[in-house]
């Protein structure tokens, strides 16, 4: 695969890879692959994960459904860091918002809010 030739992966063999939302450009999550992750998302269009808190290879959404579809894919210029442009099902983070990044820190007041809307229920997903 041409696209593993130009990436450089770090001492642990990983990446960091960038999910952003097609239809709204909101980054949906950060996560990192490794070589098997790459070629596994290339080839069936849906985003694989490795894991490192339980160093192992996912599909994102294993869990949940929640699968996301590549649509692009672009790597930056020093071919260490990737971003996937994803067609997103329900939502991306697992605590139930679309995107993971649903706390927003505002300095001047040393505060943090929640700024997006909870998508799905958690424990009804995950049976908790």
């Amino acid at each position: 695969m041409q696209l593993l030739e130009k990436l450089h992966f770090n001492e642990k063999g990983l990446i960091p890879s960038v999910i952003v939302d097609i239809m709204d450009g909101k980054v949906l999550t950060l996560c990192y692959m490794n070589k098997e992750a790459v070629t596994k998302t290339i080839e069936t269009s849906k985003v694989h994960v490795f894991r490192r808190s339980q160093n192992r290879l996912m599909i994102k959404g294993e869990s949940s459904g929640h699968i996301q579809v590549v649509k692009r894919v672009f790597f930056d210029c020093e071919g260490n860091s990737l971003i996937f442009m994803v067609e997103q099902q329900v939502a991306a983070c697992h605590a139930g918002y679309k995107t993971c990044f649903y706390r927003e820190y505002f300095p001047k007041t040393d505060s943090i809010q929640i700024v997006e809307n909870k998508i799905f229920d958690p424990d009804k997903v995950y049976n908790k």
